[in-house]
């Protein structure tokens, strides 16, 4: 499952959020379809609305509703990634933020790479997603499986797979941890790094056709 949010916050123009990743989907499923590989698995695309808020983390939540349904109609789902923001990129020095100053010591200072968010207690399915987007893509790809009480952790549709028991990850640029833009009137198209994006959508394709 890949889905990602097409609401914005508010009046907000929502480029990076989440326009980014609705179009990562679009062309994931072009390629897909372009390619047609032979697969053993099904994969579904899926849009949601009311990720922002006042909706978020209430049972109103097109996520919400969505990985309900798959668990009251018993529906296997190897796992579900979400894309939430992944078209901000900078090499600048500290250009890279983090809920924890620790992270310092582990993680680049400069924003130029994209992020597998998942469980704590899911780390099997990030490695997977992690090892073909590094080996087939022209980005830096850094991962991390955490508690959801860090700030950021869930902050997307994938916090309602998780809380049905499904593997879930979030593959970001981080959002408010790097993007000055998030959630303003300044969250437009032209800052956004659409080489990145395609490295992204590339590593991820074949993420998803190889798991």
């Amino acid at each position: 499952m890949v889905g990602a949010h097409y609401d914005v916050y508010s009046d907000t123009p929502g480029s990076d959020d989440n326009a980014s990743g609705i179009a990562g989907i679009l062309e994931l499923a072009r390629i897909l379809s372009r390619e047609n590989p032979k697969l053993d698995y099904r994969i579904d695309f899926v849009a949601y609305t009311l990720e922002e808020p006042p909706f978020f983390r209430t049972e109103n939540m097109g996520s919400a509703k969505h990985a309900q349904y798959l668990k009251e109609n018993n529906i296997n789902l190897i796992g579900m990634i979400s894309l939430e923001m992944i078209g901000f990129f900078s090499n600048k020095k500290n250009s890279q933020n983090y809920p924890i100053p620790l992270f310092k010591l582990f993680y680049p200072s400069e924003a130029n790479f994209i992020a597998i968010i998942g469980k704590f207690e899911k780390q099997s399915f990030v490695k997977k997603i992690k090892k073909n987007m590094l080996q087939n893509s022209d980005i830096i790809v850094k991962s991390i499986n955490a508690p959801n009480t860090i700030k950021g952790m869930d902050f997307s549709d994938h916090l309602n797979y998780w809380s049905q028991g499904y593997n879930a990850v979030m593959v970001t640029d981080s959002s408010f941890y790097r993007n000055p833009n998030y959630h303003l009137e300044s969250d437009t198209f032209e800052k956004l790094n659409f080489e990145k994006m395609s490295e992204v959508i590339k590593g991820l394709y074949f993420a998803i056709i190889n798991y």
